[in-house]
């Protein structure tokens, strides 16, 4: 009796309802673009730490991220050999880093020299992609080396222009060495380009005074769901040497992924007090309206409690109108955009950038977060309600009928 008078009421006045109706589903459509774009961006960065920046898993000596000390090596042949037997692994390669600094006739910059087979740094970091002019470094080439294109603005270098890398060796002996530009890469992870070049292995193993040796093992996975398995299997084969997961490897990613779920709660909070105030006015204008109605079920005999329950099932019913029409508004948006992208390049590139993210924003619908998202949509249009349906019951029906 009750509900079917509830949908009843919900018809009477269509403008008024549907205004609440659209409040819902719009309110739930922003909510979720919004989550959209952040899972959007989250799994951008994350695929983009692994498979460009610090792969799924790097291999190194327990002591060398402390200071980075050349002396602090793996077994790199050791480790090959039993990592090709590990079904998970795609691919991996074996790096030589050192820290050291870079000058020209301009001036001088910090930076980290990563010494990489080519062949293998293709598979691992997709290299070959990053390069936008010149050529990738030739192995048959001693003095190749690949600069990012922040730092060839800084430094004021160009393709075929010439520099000098120095660092210290595994003695703790200085040395220099002379290396001609090749290429110049680019990517969205603007800060780590400035600081990064890469040069032939072949040529920092002979800088540093290595054989057979490397300093960092980076590895590929087929699957990411198995990173555990893999990371325990290789530590527990190679109790010698330190196994570090991305998410170890870059902490601020992790972090970043925190803040970013921080503010979408803030920012679907926000949302629904909008979306309350929103059922609160249109609601209690419909109690208003129907002072007089009220009064005569009041008088009639039907108790507060069933018209307080009524003016929530109305509520209910108006949201339970609205929530598919926001879902599927949300579905076909995210859908389309997930595919065409956002591009946002014109007003916020380098901002972007400078936190590691693209111009390009391809939102992706939030299943994880589905459930509360329409919990808290639901929890708000009844809270929302409370108020109406308390105005409705404190009316008395003497005063209501002469309205």
């Amino acid at each position: 009796m009750n509900l079917k008078m509830a949908w009843r009421n919900v018809w009477r006045n269509k403008t008024r309802s549907l205004i609440i109706m659209i409040s819902v589903a719009i309110g739930l459509f922003a909510g979720l673009f919004v989550l959209g774009l952040y899972e959007g961006m989250m799994s951008e960065r994350v695929r983009t730490v692994i498979d460009t920046e610090v792969a799924h898993l790097q291999v190194h000596h327990p002591e060398f991220k402390k200071d980075y000390d050349p002396k602090f090596t793996i077994d790199e042949n050791l480790l090959e050999n039993e990592l090709k037997k590990i079904p998970e692994i795609k691919a991996f390669s074996n790096r030589v880093l050192a820290q050291g600094m870079l000058a020209t006739t301009t001036g001088t910059s910090g930076v980290q020299i990563i010494g990489i087979d080519l062949e293998d740094e293709k598979e691992v970091s997709r290299v070959d992609l990053k390069v936008k002019e010149g050529e990738l470094l030739d192995p048959g080439k001693k003095n190749g080396i690949l600069i990012s294109k922040k730092l060839a603005g800084k430094m004021k270098l160009k393709v075929g222009s010439k520099l000098v890398l120095t660092f210290t060796d595994i003695e703790n002996t200085v040395t220099s060495g002379a290396f001609r530009v090749t290429g110049i890469y680019q990517t969205i992870n603007t800060p780590l380009d400035e600081r990064i070049v890469y040069v032939n292995r072949a040529t920092l193993m002979d800088d540093l005074g290595l054989r057979e040796s490397s300093h960092e093992i980076a590895v590929i996975l087929n699957k990411d769901e198995d990173l555990d398995l893999v990371k325990n299997g290789v530590q527990a084969q190679f109790p010698q040497y330190s196994v570090l997961t991305w998410k170890e490897n870059s902490p601020e990613t992790e972090l970043l992924v925190g803040t970013i779920n921080q503010y979408s709660s803030i920012i679907i909070g926000i949302i629904m007090i909008a979306l309350a105030f929103g059922i609160i006015n249109t609601m209690l204008m419909s109690v208003i309206e129907r002072t007089r109605e009220i009064g005569m079920l009041t008088a009639l005999g039907m108790n507060r409690k069933k018209i307080f329950l009524l003016i929530l099932t109305e509520t209910l019913i108006l949201t339970l109108v609205g929530v598919p029409i926001g879902f599927i508004c949300s579905w076909f948006s995210i859908l389309y955009f997930s595919k065409t992208g956002i591009d946002i390049s014109s007003f916020s590139e380098e901002a972007m950038s400078s936190f590691g993210f693209g111009s390009m924003i391809y939102p992706e619908f939030p299943f994880a977060t589905m459930d509360s998202v329409l919990l808290i949509v639901f929890i708000t249009a009844l809270i929302s309600a409370l108020f109406p349906s308390w105005k409705a019951i404190k009316l008395q029906p003497a005063d209501a009928l002469r309205q």
